[in-house]
């Protein structure tokens, strides 16, 4: 082996046990790792490649198991075969020399111990130090990581930081014992794009401080263009193409390849529907894909003056006028007046029939309570909401639940919002039997399945439950529950932001085509710019309870206003824009 690789995975299998089988993961994965290098594994949910990272530090757990293959590691010159060490010998290797930063910091840290306790554990888990010595390196690797206020944080509960916050202090953990290795396992999937630029910038200075090597896992090839040295793209199980970042992303070999950087969307062009990894795996030569890719390259969006023209009155569908949302805090003892979070403050604004406005911000800017509140799932403080010109603040509760039949909602988290106990088709079904929709049902049920279809999923998926489906099904389903009271208006509350490149663009897909087909009307609430933009005919920028900035989506984007918006967009990751292009051209060629 070479003299400067750290780590070789040498035909790597692994199998899950199922009622009907067993299940191959992991299929003869190969690959090495040197030092002080990043090295990229990019794919979709299932393509094995978080089972490949858990595998190197044997934390694959029944049902699933190595059946085969070599994991060496180098440690202090000599050769060490991670499969074949027992469990008490790998603690030696575990968080001391390859630490892991986990996709979800909530669910990886303990709720019932503070943040700055759990790292202190570890440290002294691993080196001969006092209690009072472990407090003080944490309290001094919390800063390190560029946590505001350490020894407070030191003090707080992982419910009490925000999602940035807490994965800091989850590569706090990871980096206490000063590993050789750092595998991130999808750390910055679920952050807004500022949060997720910090995060890379602090991996790679921390990096090249201790001159670590990095496996960085996720299904993004932008963020892979930011961080990494080399890439390895896997696809049910194997490993389909792998090489430099440069070489893979100007000339791209493997159709699943091209298909993955083709479908995020692209903030430098109008496309008039997103490609998906399906259209590269499925076409039959350069040609027809060349063909398909200039049939989606141009969009022309309506704008606001096309669209009042197009729709008779020419007046919103929705009026927001002053709208304010404030929680309130405990009151001090000492102090006469309470003290509010202004969650939203003083907002107006109006949409349009057969519109889509983009609220985009940070986490926390306001978004998700200004959606809430318009439909009234919070009450406002204060304000007005009019809707097809009626003010529905003052609707009293019997009004609501019959408004609520034009109005829905499509939240972030699909599994959350279906009850696990319920089928799919019961969950579509609900909703019409609640308003006594249509004569009986069985014509229910033949519309449920017709709403499945619709969405793009099968009659068979009637009698299934959530937990049967992957994230990409779910969120159809959901769709299909909204649709299913012939709704007007619809908001889309962070609907994507989960889900991977490739099945968002499936979802965003079907959205403009129900779009175009029910002339819906969107307010679509998202983190990512490039959805945002991809979206909507207009864009509003919220921060602090408030819009700072609103208008046409092309003319923000190009010419932005206020510097909060240009951060916003200058911390979108830019490595996919210029590898789209290049794909793009190269096709055509």
């Amino acid at each position: 082996m070479k003299e400067n690789i750290i780590l070789n995975v040498k035909n790597l299998c692994v199998d899950f046990s199922l009622e009907k089988g067993k299940l191959r993961a992991v299929e003869n994965v190969s690959f090495s790792l040197n030092k002080g290098e990043t090295l990229g594994i990019v794919g979709e949910s299932g393509s094995g490649k978080s089972v490949s990272a858990l595998s190197i530090m044997k934390l694959i757990s029944y049902p699933g198991k190595i059946c085969s293959g070599k994991i060496n590691f180098k440690n202090n010159d000599r050769w060490i075969d991670l499969v074949s060490l027992k469990e008490s010998e790998l603690r030696e290797y575990r968080g001391k020399k390859i630490a892991m930063i986990f996709q979800e910091p909530m669910t990886s840290l303990n709720p019932v111990y503070s943040c700055g306790k759990q790292i202190a554990e570890a440290i002294m888990l691993h080196q001969n130090v006092s209690k009072k010595e472990a407090k003080q390196k944490t309290i001094r690797l919390l800063k390190e990581v560029s946590l505001a206020r350490p020894e407070l944080v030191y003090k707080r509960f992982p419910h009490q930081l925000s999602g940035g916050q807490k994965q800091r202090v989850m590569i706090a953990m990871a980096l206490s014992c000063r590993p050789d290795i750092l595998i991130a396992d999808e750390p910055s999937t679920a952050l807004d794009v500022t949060v997720q630029k910090s995060i890379l910038e602090l991996l790679k200075s921390l990096q090249q401080k201790y001159k670590m090597s990095i496996i960085f896992i996720t299904h993004d090839l932008g963020v892979i263009a930011e961080i990494a040295d080399r890439v390895t793209v896997m696809h049910k199980g194997k490993i389909v193409e792998e090489g430099s970042i440069k070489n893979v992303f100007l000339s791209p070999q493997h159709s699943y390849t091209k298909g993955l950087i083709a479908c995020r969307p692209a903030l430098d062009r109008n496309q008039s529907k997103l490609l998906t990894i399906s259209d590269f795996i499925n076409a039959r030569s350069e040609k027809s894909i060349s063909t398909l890719i200039k049939s989606v390259t141009t969009k022309n969006k309506e704008s606001i003056e096309q669209l009042k023209r197009k729709y008779a009155s020419g007046e919103p569908i929705l009026k927001i006028e002053n709208l304010s949302t404030y929680f309130p805090i405990k009151k001090p003892l000492f102090k006469k007046e309470r003290e509010w979070i202004k969650a939203v403050d003083g907002v107006s604004f109006d949409v349009y029939p057969s519109e889509t406005l983009g609220l985009v911000g940070e986490s926390g800017c306001g978004k998700t309570t200004l959606g809430r509140s318009i439909i009234r799932l919070i009450e406002p403080t204060s304000g007005w909401v009019f809707y097809k010109n009626k003010n529905i603040t003052s609707y009293s509760k019997a009004q609501l639940r019959e408004l609520r039949k034009e109005f829905q909602i499509i939240f972030q988290d699909p599994y959350s919002s279906l009850n696990p106990r319920k089928t799919v088709g019961n969950a579509i079904l609900e909703p019409m039997q609640v308003y006594n929709l249509f004569d009986n049902e069985k014509i229910r049920k033949e519309k449920s399945v017709e709403l499945l279809e619709k969405v793009q999923l099968e009659a068979g998926h009637f009698n299934r439950y959530p937990h049967e489906l992957s994230g990409g099904q779910r969120q159809r389903v959901c769709i299909a529950r909204a649709l299913s009271l012939n709704p007007k208006f619809i908001i889309c509350d962070e609907s994507v932001s989960a889900l991977d490149v490739s099945v968002q663009a499936h979802v965003l897909n079907l959205l403009s085509e129900l779009k175009e087909e029910f002339l819906f009307t969107y307010i679509f609430i998202s983190h990512d710019l490039s959805v945002v933009k991809h979206m909507s005919d207009r864009m509003a920028i919220m921060n602090n309870g408030q819009f700072i900035e609103i208008g046409d989506t092309e003319k923000i984007y190009n010419n932005p206003v206020q510097e909060y918006t240009k951060r916003l967009i200058d911390a979108v990751p830019k490595g996919f824009i210029q590898t789209i292009f290049t794909l793009i051209t190269f096709i055509c060629s």
